[in-house]
């Protein structure tokens, strides 16, 4: 309903009341639904599934059409994405966020800060998706209510036209509000945990939840050691379980990223149950590492043996109870882990690498597109990676491979400023500005995500700041770092009162109390000083 058209129906409803609503404004109403278009998660949920959708259908015909999103550990770091993207570039279209249980587990918990391991409490992950919602409706409210002053303002002077561009603007608005890629780890627990944690997640407006196949109570950050997998029948319970939560919901849209990360796991807590040679169970047994036996002679006390390949095999244990994996499976793992998921209910994948390798990450989607031709990643584009480093061997390698002269360059210490300037090094910094591309082009990624920039961009800002104004600068430190540039860059913010709903709270004021409103925006506000 335009906004026009709600001033009709709430004026209809209002004299219905035979004076009883005299002080209700039509108008103020009306205004108010607009700047709260979203009445529960649930709205959100639907709403955001539905523009994936669109987006993953829009990608399968033209890999250009890629998504991104940046980590975000606060409502208002999200926020202030949002309001950046729209104002360069005009509208959100393809941009997410991403909801990083490495940053909730390391700036969230009220343990403290605590590293990936699913050790922090898992309420505070709902918590975080309804907090980012909140303030990207309060993003939608802040602009909305720009152009409503504006309005009054226009209609006041009999501005006509002004008046007209901007009901047109207002009706048209483009919210703030978009998916939430949400990691709910390994799941919290068992596949009943898991399905809790989905509702509550799904209700809080996730319409992407990112599950992954590590043991839950000994999951690791993905690009960490001692990650353990789980057998795919444990896998595939989960994500009948996240599907179950979004269909009880009602999102029947929802997305599963499911998320492998057996290329950089050795271990297994379990062996899988098989009951005949080829299926499932018996495909993930074949990857553990182990010796022949001849006979039971060879069984020692607590040793286990399987029947691998029509041989008996006593695998290999640790003092841990897990078992390991036979060395360089870990890409055969991948291919199984994805097509098993994708034929079992997921989505999208997740393939952790440890490392930004566009022929890397080619060569394992092409295989799983053999089995599932429209396989499609999220890629972490991870602050884990040594980027620069990375991508100048890559360039190293390729050279020498070509037969280029690459002794002016030391592989190993390729990471050195004096490379900066080099051939070597502006290549390097092209193929890194191109990698986005050439992987959704190449290797099938769909979304690319920054996990943890934000937590990056605080500490380094707060360096550059601290070193600043505690030294030399003082004052200036801020002034000409931040202010200055807020006000010369366009950054909201640099009227906090204003961004943090000053102003909406003055409107609503006005309409509650008329006249006597006591309202904070008056001429002694120094927010004035900002023009």
């Amino acid at each position: 309903m335009s906004y026009q058209d709600d001033i009709k129906a709430l004026t209809r409803l209002r004299d219905a009341q035979q004076g009883k609503w005299a002080h209700i404004s039509p108008e103020n109403v009306a205004r108010m639904r607009a700047q709260n278009r979203f009445q529960t998660g649930l709205d959100i949920a639907r709403y955001t599934a539905e523009i994936m959708r669109e987006d993953m259908a829009a990608y399968d015909t033209d890999t250009s059409r890629y998504t991104q999103s940046l980590g975000c550990w606060h409502g208002f770091i999200g926020q202030q994405k949002m309001l950046s993207i729209k104002k360069h570039f005009g509208n959100t279209r393809g941009r997410y966020l991403y909801l990083s249980g490495w940053m909730v587990a390391a700036l969230r918990s009220e343990f403290g800060p605590l590293p990936d391991q699913s050790m922090h409490e898992k309420t505070t992950v709902p918590g975080l998706i309804e907090e980012l919602y909140t303030f990207l409706r309060q993003a939608d409210a802040w602009e909305l209510n720009h152009l409503f002053r504006d309005l009054e303002a226009a209609q006041e002077a009999d501005d006509v036209g002004r008046a007209e561009e901007l009901i047109t603007r207002i009706d048209n608005h483009q919210t703030h509000v978009v998916p939430i890629i949400a990691d709910i780890d390994a799941g919290f627990g068992n596949a009943e945990a898991t399905y809790l944690l989905a509702r509550k997640m799904i209700e809080a407006g996730a319409c992407c939840i990112q599950l992954e196949n590590q043991v839950s109570d000994e999951k690791q950050c993905g690009h960490q050691d001692g990650k353990v997998t789980v057998p795919h029948e444990d896998f595939i319970a989960k994500i009948n379980a996240v599907r179950y939560a979004f269909l009880e919901l009602g999102v029947e849209d929802g997305i599963i990223v499911a998320r492998t990360d057996s290329l950089g796991a050795g271990l297994t807590q379990k062996i899988a149950v098989t009951k005949e040679s080829g299926d499932l169970g018996d495909q993930y047994n074949r990857f553990l590492d182990g010796e022949e036996i001849a006979s039971a002679a060879d069984i020692d006390n607590g040793d286990v043996v399987i029947k691998q390949e029509g041989k008996l095999v006593k695998v290999n244990r640790l003092a841990s109870g897990l078992y390991q994996f036979k060395p360089g499976t870990g890409e055969d793992r991948v291919v199984l882990d994805c097509i098993t998921s994708l034929q079992n209910g997921a989505d999208l994948l997740w393939i952790e690498t440890e490392k930004p390798h566009v022929g890397q990450i080619a060569g394992m989607v092409n295989r799983i597109r053999e089995a599932c031709p429209d396989a499609k990643l999220v890629y972490n584009n991870s602050p884990s990676f040594n980027w620069t480093l990375n991508f100048r061997q890559q360039v190293f390698d390729a050279w020498k491979e070509e037969g280029k002269d690459v002794s002016a360059y030391e592989r190993a210490d390729l990471m050195n400023v004096e490379y900066d300037e080099t051939p070597l090094g502006r290549l390097a910094d092209d193929w890194v500005r191109n990698f986005q591309r050439d992987a959704s082009r190449e290797a099938g990624i769909f979304h690319h995500l920054i996990t943890l920039p934000t937590y990056h961009t605080a500490a380094l800002s707060t360096d550059n700041l601290a070193k600043g104004y505690f030294g030399e600068e003082g004052m200036l430190a801020y002034v000409a770092g931040v202010q200055r540039r807020e006000l010369r860059e366009g950054i909201a913010t640099v009227k906090h009162q204003d961004m943090a709903g000053s102003n909406i709270g003055d409107d609503h004021k006005e309409f509650f109390h008329g006249e006597a409103a006591l309202k904070a925006g008056g001429k002694d506000n120094t927010m004035n000083q900002f023009g």
